[in-house]
């Protein structure tokens, strides 16, 4: 067994942990998306607001998800380990400078922070992390670990403030 393949089983709990809580986070995510169309429609200017906010965090969870997923493939070398985060985080870096291009839908300019910028950071952690593994794999698995990490409480972040916004609609 090589240092990587041991490294990953070490990490398997942790991966694991994580697609489960990617995968909970995105159905929750999906009765919100839900309750603000249903809004939406009442008052009908969330449409649009919803593509915009709710967008972003499915697809953070959704990478969280997926490379936790990847991650816990058997028999990964350092090859398939590194493409797989170097290139799911360049993914995550070309989404989010597109989301830092487009700052007009955004209703404040704090909201292109949390929404873009910081993830953008977190995806940036990932492609480090993942060429990282190359040449220190420990070091590599714990800045990947720490962009998962990131991406998830920036995500919970954001949806919590979708949340309060939808149910805030909801009794005006």
């Amino acid at each position: 067994m090589n240092e990587l393949e041991s490294l990953l089983g070490r990490w398997a709990n942790f991966y694991t942990a994580m697609m489960q809580v990617a995968a909970a986070l995105i159905g929750l995510l999906f009765v919100v998306i839900a309750l603000g169309a249903q809004q939406g429609v009442k008052a009908g200017k969330n449409a649009a607001k919803i593509s915009v906010y709710m967008t972003p965090p499915v697809i953070y969870f959704a990478a969280v998800l997926i490379l936790s997923a990847l991650l816990t493939f058997p028999s990964h070398t350092l090859l398939t380990a590194t493409l797989c985060t170097v290139l799911l985080g360049t993914g995550g870096i070309v989404y989010t400078s597109c989301l830092i291009g487009n700052r007009k839908s955004y209703e404040e300019k704090q909201d292109l922070i949390v929404y873009a910028i910081l993830p953008f950071a977190a995806h940036a952690m990932l492609v480090v992390g993942g060429i990282l593994l190359l040449s220190n794999p420990r070091l590599g698995l714990t800045l990947v670990a720490l962009g998962m990490l990131s991406l998830l409480t920036i995500s919970i972040r954001n949806s919590w403030a979708i949340a309060i916004d939808v149910v805030r609609r909801d009794r005006s």
